[in-house]
């Protein structure tokens, strides 16, 4: 093979490597490989984006309307905070009315992972709670 042949051939299968490699693997995560939450992401994006939406792993599971809600889009973790204790519950027991939710889609440290992960990143976008001035005096 001549070296135009070689040089025009690297050209042509050069974009479809990257496409295909673009494909793979973290697409959609926003946090560091480093991090000690990385694996939850994974495991989030994986696992739960299905149904669930939130940004830093690219997820858009949830319903955006309750008018063309399906039965399956769960909650939406860029609007909704939650904790490690919360997480774990809702994945032991397939959410908290064991309906769609499967139980124990994730077990062990995996599912700690998650739960530390949703409870780092959950609820960044939350619109912050209206606090009502106290009148002085009144108790």
């Amino acid at each position: 093979m001549g070296r135009r042949a070689r040089r025009a051939a690297l050209f042509t299968t050069l974009p479809a490597t990257a496409a295909v490699l673009a494909a793979c693997g973290t697409q959609g995560i926003s946090i560091p490989k480093a991090s000690p939450y990385y694996s939850g992401a994974v495991l989030f994006r994986d696992h739960c984006s299905g149904c669930h939406t939130l940004a830093v792993v690219g997820a858009e599971g949830s319903a955006t309307s309750t008018v063309d809600r399906l039965r399956n889009q769960g909650p939406n973790f860029n609007v909704r905070k939650e904790t490690v204790s919360t997480v774990m519950y809702a994945i032991e027991n397939g959410g908290f009315s064991g309906a769609i939710m499967p139980q124990n889609i994730l077990v062990g440290h995996w599912a700690m992972d998650v739960a530390q992960f949703l409870a780092k990143y959950s609820g960044l976008q939350a619109k912050p709670a209206i606090s009502v001035p106290q009148t002085p005096g009144a108790n």
